[in-house]
């Protein structure tokens, strides 16, 4: 990893200096690899796929028959529906 150095010119104005090491860190592409590597998320093996994709249908099917016998109002009111 390389450290990106600027340094001030003679009679260079601090803006000036600020776009300069702006424009660098764009050309070195630092920002473009630190968002990649924030935001990059490790692929679920496929028993975690499976798992996860279970617990939603539970849930899903949970609400289904809340609603189904007319309690999914209460439920949605103790949640704290109006958040």
């Amino acid at each position: 990893m390389t450290v990106l150095e600027v340094k001030r010119k003679d009679g260079e104005s601090f803006e000036s200096l600020i776009r300069r090491f702006t424009r660098k860190t764009i050309q070195s592409g630092k920002i473009l690899q630190a968002k990649k590597v924030r935001f990059f998320t490790k692929p679920k093996s496929k028993k975690e796929a499976k798992e996860t994709a279970l617990r939603r249908k539970n849930i899903t099917a949970r609400f289904e028959y809340l609603k189904k016998i007319g309690k999914l109002d209460d439920f949605e009111s103790k949640r704290g529906k109006g958040r």
